[in-house]
């Protein structure tokens, strides 16, 4: 390919990028190929307009490292990948949208709930958790959803346990998120299942005032540093991405060791090992899979490209987590691999709070599926099975298994 080929190729980029069939893991073949080929290359959005991806692991971490990017939805230039993208970004704003020092401000407030150590303390009540779900998935049946009957109960119940909601709500704010969170709902359907999610939180905040308990809903209630509609939409982001990601992330884990059954021998032998293998899994799918979106505040260099302030930027943390100068073979999963410098939950002052929760959720849901079922197998062909590519979110709707 010459040099104008290429560059004509990379310019038709168009995102959200479509994966190939028969590669249900890997990025999409047009924005992999970029990672090699033009690693700072120009992509256009949904309406139109154009954005830069920015596809390799060093300057992925330059960008979401430097505060000259910021995060702010509101500002012109801002890439969304879809109508309904926009809607969600730019409507009810939480932290994860702002810059410091009102970032900072409001990530201190939830940082203790997050802390290693007081996650570490909830490992005993999260197995118990597992046990029981698999309990009752087990209890007289040889097949079942596992995303319905495990992967997204188990981070569900822990969610609504941390914020203090009832559990029994579950199904109401599991289906407003997952319009949220679908690339094809329209901006009226997310302002919609926002406003509805809102009002149910905000609800929700009021009742805690006269019955205070545990929770992170009563204790922002508590500070009296927030009104009730600031506590909701705080409540909003927590809720939708404390059980959506490990949902997925556990579900399509789960699928990717039944592909690679070599690497789950080496689990079911070496159960040491599933801390480590729960880090190469992040890296190796990568489920926020359409890119962190940012806009530059000034003009800024990165990978020998010039981005101008007010164009908007999308690091596409999956090719990160595939760059073979950081990752030798990382289109293979090696459960053995030292996968520690993986961008899966992001980097900079915006890494994920909840990293410490998800990290222990997943490491005790494969080590709990390795460990009760050994006959473990996917109940329909692969071909069959129905991927997210659909969603901001990347997984499985459904995963049918057996044992």
């Amino acid at each position: 390919m010459t040099t104008a080929e290429r560059t004509a190729s990379l310019d038709a980029l168009a995102v959200p990028a479509t994966r190939a069939p028969g590669c249900p893991f890997d990025p999409a073949p047009g924005v992999a190929r970029a990672v090699h080929e033009e690693p700072v290359t120009r992509a256009t959005l949904w309406d139109g307009s154009a954005c830069w991806l920015v596809t390799r692991h060093q300057d992925v971490r330059q960008v979401l490292g430097d505060q000259r990017f910021s995060a702010d939805a509101h500002l012109p230039g801002f890439p969304f990948l879809t109508a309904g993208g926009r809607e969600i970004l730019t409507g009810g704003t939480t932290f994860i949208r702002q810059d410091d020092p009102e970032h900072a401000r409001l990530r201190r407030m939830l940082t203790a709930d997050f802390m290693v150590k007081k996650v570490e303390a909830m490992r005993p009540e999260v197995q118990r958790l597992a046990d029981e779900l698999i309990d009752r998935m087990t209890d007289g049946r040889t097949s079942a959803d596992l995303v319905t009957d495990f992967a997204l109960p188990l981070p569900s119940l822990v969610i609504c346990l941390l914020l203090g909601v009832p559990y029994e709500d579950h199904g109401y704010f599991q289906e407003r998120s997952r319009i949220l969170l679908s690339l094809r709902s329209t901006a009226e359907e997310v302002r919609t299942a926002q406003l509805e999610l809102v009002d149910y939180l905000t609800r929700l905040a009021e009742s805690k005032r006269d019955r205070p308990d545990d929770g992170i809903v009563s204790r922002l209630v508590a500070r009296g540093e927030l009104s009730f509609s600031e506590i909701a939409t705080m409540g909003r982001l927590l809720l939708v991405a404390g059980h959506e990601t490990t949902a997925n992330m556990t579900a399509l884990s789960t699928l990717a060791l039944l592909r690679n059954p070599d690497q789950l021998a080496r689990l079911r032998a070496e159960p040491s090992l599933v801390k480590g293998a729960v880090e190469e899994l992040l890296r190796y799918l990568t489920i926020v899979h359409n890119g962190v979106p940012r806009v530059a505040t000034e003009d800024i260099e990165v990978g020998g490209r010039t981005i101008r302030a007010g164009e908007g930027v999308l690091c596409t943390i999956n090719t990160a987590n595939r760059d073979p100068d950081v990752f030798p073979g990382g289109d293979a999963l090696d459960v053995t691999r030292d996968a520690r410098r993986h961008v899966a939950f992001g980097f900079g002052v915006h890494q994920c709070l909840g990293q410490p929760l998800a990290r222990v959720e997943l490491q005790i849901a494969v080590e709990t599926l390795i460990r009760r079922l050994p006959g473990l197998r996917l109940d329909i062909p692969f071909e069959d099975v129905a991927f997210r590519g659909d969603m901001a979110i990347y997984g499985v709707h459904s995963l049918p298994v057996a044992w």
